[in-house]
């Protein structure tokens, strides 16, 4: 990321200032450079720990034959694979490289000066980001009890509101809305409001009560669904999400999209995903069972945490979680402190494989015993 500079050029648009630029996880290759240390793992981005199955490498081993060649910009097969997947028309479908993209092209569509975003606090910052890029203000709606407080983002809408995201389930937390509460809060909004369902981690969810976002849209709500292929299919690299919506709303969002925004790779990968039936029950399964290990041992320890519908937990480790996690650093650990989202105790930790759930847990516990 760039350092903002002492006085940024008179062309720059004011708004930018008011960014907060999108922090990601400390890759592994800084740590090493930073601490001289080698075999880190990394548990602070949400990632497959386990990567995509073999037979999607393989299907991208053989696209890299034809890499020469500018991707389909209309992302043909890979919206016709997913129409077939999620039984919804190629036309409710728009493809972008990750689902943060489509974010951004929502707020180019939808938004204009003067208009309102309402969204949860704390949650993903993208929501905030294409608000302010588009002239807008972003009302934050405080989280009930780690989870969306639906009622009260319905009392914030007002005749200037345009666009209410939902995190389902909510990064940081985990937490997720149900069915009972969206109903409630699609009866009591206009209809000119969009609600936006972002739902990178909707195939960790076991909850029976988690709605069905596209039964909304089937049903001709203003709703569009977000999902990605970089969590449970484990594609982070390659940036590859998607949205479901009317075809009107996708009309808009093609409108303003790049040309070629998905690569030829990405697309080939995402294909195979689906291709592979036994992918996302693998992926449930691994993560179920290392979720309750991390509850287990944070109940042995006497730490509070959120329990989760996502690939990762929610820790309160009743200390500095930036002094924790510089520690941990230096064990050779990558956490997400809570700072970031307001709670400077607790730690976002993503569900790693049983070895890498152990290890952290190892270190947490050399840290916490040093700090007392």
């Amino acid at each position: 990321m760039s350092k903002k500079p002492a006085s940024a050029p008179p062309i720059c648009r004011s708004n930018i200032h008011d960014l907060v630029p999108y922090v990601p996880g400390k890759p592994i290759e800084e740590v090493e450079r930073e601490y001289g240390i080698t075999d880190i793992i990394k548990l602070a981005s949400n990632e497959n720990p386990y990567g995509p199955s073999p037979r999607v490498v393989e299907a991208m081993k053989k696209a890299l034959d034809n890499v020469r060649l500018y991707p389909d910009g209309s992302c043909y097969a890979l919206t016709k694979r997913l129409s077939e997947h999620l039984n919804v028309p190629t036309d409710h479908i728009v493809v972008g490289n990750g689902s943060d993209e489509i974010i951004h092209y929502l707020g180019i569509a939808y938004l204009e000066p003067g208009d309102e975003v309402v969204q949860a606090h704390p949650s993903f910052v993208r929501y905030e980001a294409a608000a302010i890029l588009n002239g807008c203000q972003c009302i934050q709606v405080p989280l009930k009890d780690y989870t969306h407080d639906l009622d009260a983002m319905a009392d914030a809408v007002t005749p200037r509101t345009k666009l209410l995201f939902i995190t389902n389930p909510n990064n940081p937390t985990g937490t997720i809305v149900t069915r009972s509460a969206v109903d409630r809060l699609l009866d009591r909004i206009p209809e000119r409001v969009l609600v936006v369902m972002d739902e990178a981690y909707y195939e960790y969810v076991e909850d029976p009560e988690y709605p069905d976002s596209l039964a909304y849209i089937r049903e001709g709500r203003n709703v569009i669904s977000l999902r990605t292929f970089s969590k449970i299919f484990a594609l982070a690299g390659l940036r590859v999400g998607y949205g479901i919506a009317r075809p009107e709303i996708i009309w808009a969002i093609h409108q303003v999209r790049e040309p070629f925004n998905v690569n030829s790779i990405a697309q080939v990968g995402a294909i195979a995903c689906l291709d592979d039936p036994d992918q996302v029950e693998r992926g449930r399964r691994v993560n179920r069972d290392g979720r309750t290990y991390l509850y287990a041992v944070c109940e042995r320890l006497g730490l509070p945490y959120v329990p989760s519908q996502a690939n990762f937990v929610f820790i309160d480790v009743k200390a500095d979680s930036r002094v924790v996690f510089q520690e941990l650093l230096r064990r050779g650990v990558i956490v997400r402190t809570g700072d970031i989202f307001g709670h400077p105790t607790h730690l976002r930790v993503t569900v790693g494989t049983p070895e890498e759930n152990a290890r952290f847990v190892r270190a947490l516990e050399e840290v916490l015993a040093a700090l007392k």
